[in-house]
């Protein structure tokens, strides 16, 4: 076989911009590869981990009444004399109250709770649109993805309006004889059960879609031709290819439902509590930015063992595929 040639582009076709980025990675002795995966690693740098470093700054710091309102973490006296103002009160105060455990825990079984319904709800709507014919599976894919075109704000406000005592849904059952009154739906635990499934279905329906639809349907067959019940089959075939995608998508929805604030503060009631409402109530109500940073630096803290969890299953994947 021949060696592959790598075609260059005229100098004239390469823009003084990319001409100096090429020098100046070139110069520090990055290319090739290399090159390509620095860019996302540099994209993090400076969009996740510096925002993450700022917080964690000032999770340690102590309020105050200025602008900002948090005591600056290090500081000069007389121009020489550095002083590091380390302050544990915020971490300290994060264990004594027991409102901020219950949010985080609140959060954790209406996250948890939310990801199994919309698995229970996404499997099947993926299943149908794998098994469904080629030329109506892109159709399907665009009903799927068009509550993408829509603010994310309007669609939890519609919501109000069909979960409200004198909304759709009651008057529905109402009309239906199912109901003698109307049910108290809005500003409960429900109504943000009912938000976090709707608005996070696509992320699990997708990559199940994906998963699925790749399938060999061959070993289906043969299943059958053997004599295995297809409900049977489905256990020991279907569901086990799957998998990974069910953990892609259970993770796709688990860790934007534990800090969910929009959601549980229009649909909730005042007893729903969740670490999102508890953090805008701290930087916002309060101005204790301190403590809102202890709690965000705890609640992503949290996140990250699943997340680490989820790369060690993927990379295990691998290696047995392998």
């Amino acid at each position: 076989m021949g060696s592959a040639t790598t075609i260059e582009p005229a100098p004239g076709q390469v823009s003084p911009f990319r001409r100096f980025l090429i020098a100046l990675l070139r110069r520090f002795g990055i290319q090739g590869r290399t090159a390509v995966i620095i860019v996302p690693y540099f994209w993090l740098l400076i969009f996740f981990l510096a925002p993450f470093l700022i917080v964690f700054k000032i999770s340690f710091s102590e309020i105050r009444i200025a602008i900002p309102p948090y005591a600056p973490l290090f500081e000069y006296l007389e121009g020489i004399q550095l002083t590091i103002n380390l302050k544990l009160e915020t971490y300290k105060q994060l264990l004594e109250d027991g409102l901020y455990w219950k949010s985080y825990v609140s959060s954790l079984r209406i996250a948890t709770l939310s990801t199994v319904f919309t698995l229970l709800i996404g499997y099947p709507i993926a299943y149908g649109m794998a098994r469904a014919p080629k030329d109506r599976q892109l159709m399907l894919v665009m009903m799927i993805i068009l509550p993408f075109w829509t603010s994310f704000l309007i669609r939890v406000y519609a919501w109000i309006g069909i979960l409200k005592n004198e909304g759709f849904l009651n008057h529905f059952l109402l009309w239906a004889g199912a109901i003698d009154a109307p049910l108290q739906i809005l500003h409960s635990d429900l109504a943000v059960y009912i938000g976090i499934v709707y608005s996070y279905l696509p992320f699990m329906v997708l990559p199940l879609y994906a998963s699925l639809e790749k399938m060999d349907h061959s070993l289906l067959e043969a299943a059958a031709d053997l004599g295995c019940h297809p409900l049977k089959a489905f256990w020991k075939i279907t569901f086990p290819l799957s998998l990974s995608a069910v953990t892609a998508g259970c993770f796709l929805v688990f860790i934007p439902a534990v800090g969910e604030f929009v959601i549980p503060d229009l649909l909730g009631g005042s007893s729903t509590l969740m670490i999102g409402k508890t953090l805008w109530s701290e930087f916002f109500n309060n101005r204790n930015w301190p403590l809102a940073s202890a709690v965000a630096v705890i609640l992503l803290l949290l996140l990250v063992v699943p997340i680490v969890m989820f790369q060690r299953y993927q990379v295990r994947q691998i290696a047995e595929q392998g």
